[in-house]
C-alpha cells in the first residue's frame, strides 16, 4: 500500500507530513515508558522483521497480490508509540534506499500504514483482552482480529486522504469498493502472520511481548476452602544471567530469520501488484504518478545495481535492507531509552535529600 508521488497534491501531502511529524514525535515521548533494556533492541528487530515480510507478496486475488503491513504485529509485540516508530523507520528506510513510496507521500504513508494501523489494531487488541480470558491463546486471537481490520481501516483512510487531495477525478466510492475490498483480503493474510509470530514469540519469551505483560496470574492457595493469593516469591539471583542470554537468543534467531526471509524466501514472492496498485491501475488514480526521487539508487526496486543475476540481486537487496534497517531502528530505539534513563538519573539526583 506505499503510495508513490503524484497520488495526492502538494497541500495535501505536506498536511499529512506535518501530522505523521506530529505523531513520530508524541510517539517517540511516548516510546521512553515502553522502552527498556530487553525491549529496546527487540523494537529494532521488529522494524526489520517487518522490512523482511514486506517483501514476501502473496496473492489474494485474480493478478492482485498484498504485504504486510506491520503496524498491528509492532504495536502488540513493543507497544503502540513504538510500533508507530518501527514502521516509520521501515517507510524511511524504503523510501530513501528502494525507491518504494513516494519521499513527497512520506507523510501520507507513515499516517495511513503507520499510524492508522497502529491505532486500529491497539484499540482493538486491548479491547479483546478484556473480555476474553486471560491466556496466551487469547492474546494470539486478539492480535489476530486487531491485524485483520487494520489493513482495511488503512485503505479507508488512503481513501479519506485521496477524497481531499488525489490528483486524478474518480469516483470515491468505487474507490473506496474496490480499496477496502481488496484490503479485507490482504487483512487476512495479515492476520495469519501477526498471530504466527505473535504465537511463536509468546511461546518462548511471553515478557518479551508488550501485549502479553499482565498475562500471569498470581498463584491462588486454597485454605480452608478459599482462595487466597500466595506469598510472592523472592526473585532467584541466578536467573538474571539466563535472561539476558535468552533475550539474545530471541534477538538473534529473529534476525537469522528475517534474513532468510528477505534474502532467499522473498525471491518466490508474488510478482503481481499489490492492492493499491492494482486498484490504481484498474481506477485510473496512477494517471499523474511521478518517477520516484530515488529512482537511480543502487538498491531501487529491491535489486542491487549491476548484479545481473535475479536471483542473487534480490538476496542482496534483501539482506541489505534488513542490515540496515536493524542498525537505524536499534540506534534510534537505544538512543530513545537512553534519555528515558538520563533523565531518570537527572531527576533522582536533583531530588531533595530528607
Amino acid at each position: 500500500m506505499h503510495v508513490p508521488d503524484g497520488f495526492i497534491n502538494a497541500p495535501v501531502s505536506v498536511a499529512a507530513g506535518v501530522a505523521a511529524a506530529a505523531a513520530v514525535a508524541v510517539s517517540l515521548r511516548g516510546a521512553r515508558r515502553e522502552l527498556d533494556e530487553r525491549t529496546a533492541p527487540l523494537a529494532g528487530l521488529v522494524a526489520a522483521f517487518i522490512f523482511a515480510v514486506q517483501m514476501l507478496n502473496f496473492p489474494v486475488a485474480a493478478g492482485t497480490s498484498g504485504h504486510l503491513l506491520g503496524g498491528a504485529l509492532a504495536a502488540i509485540l513493543v507497544g503502540p508509540y513504538t510500533g508507530v516508530l518501527c514502521v516509520s523507520v521501515v517507510l524511511l528506510m524504503q523510501g530513501i534506499l528502494f525507491a518504494d513510496g513516494g519521499l513527497t507521500a512520506l507523510g501520507v504513508n507513515i499516517t495511513v500504514m503507520g499510524v492508522v494501523t497502529v491505532v486500529t489494531a491497539h484499540l482493538l487488541f486491548r479491547g479483546l483482552l478484556r473480555v476474553l480470558p486471560t491466556t496466551r491463546r487469547s492474546v494470539t486471537a486478539a492480535g489476530f482480529v486487531a491485524a485483520l481490520f487494520s489493513v482495511p481501516a488503512a485503505a479507508a483512510a488512503f481513501t479519506a486522504v485521496y477524497a481531499v487531495g488525489g490528483t486524478t477525478d474518480v469516483p470515491l466510492g468505487k474507490v473506496l469498493t474496490a480499496m477496502v475490498g481488496v484490503h479485507v483480503l490482504i487483512g487476512i493474510g495479515e492476520a495469519l502472520i501477526t498471530a504466527a509470530t505473535v504465537g511463536a514469540v509468546i511461546a518462548v519469551r511471553p515478557d518479551l511481548v508488550h501485549g502479553a505483560r499482565g498475562l500471569a496470574t498470581p498463584l491462588k492457595l486454597r485454605i480452608d476452602g478459599a482462595l487466597v493469593d500466595a506469598p510472592a516469591a523472592a526473585p532467584a539471583p541466578a536467573a538474571a544471567p539466563a535472561a539476558v542470554g535468552s533475550t539474545k537468543k530471541v534477538w538473534a534467531t529473529g534476525l537469522v530469520t528475517a534474513l532468510v526471509l528477505a534474502g532467499f524466501v522473498s525471491f518466490y514472492a508474488s510478482a503481481n501488484p499489490d492492492g493499491l496498485e492494482k486498484v490504481a491501475a484498474d481506477k485510473g488514480i496512477d494517471e499523474k504518478v511521478e518517477e520516484h526521487a530515488a529512482a537511480d539508487s543502487p538498491l531501487a526496486d529491491y535489486s542491487v545495481k549491476d548484479v545481473d543475476d535475479a536471483r542473487l540481486s534480490g538476496g542482496l537487496a534483501g539482506v541489505i535492507g534488513v542490515g540496515v534497517t536493524v542498525v537505524a531502528g536499534t540506534g534510534i530505539f537505544w538512543a530513545v531509552r537512553r534519555r528515558k534513563s538520563d533523565e531518570l538519573t537527572a531527576a533522582s539526583t536533583s531530588a531533595p535529600v530528607a
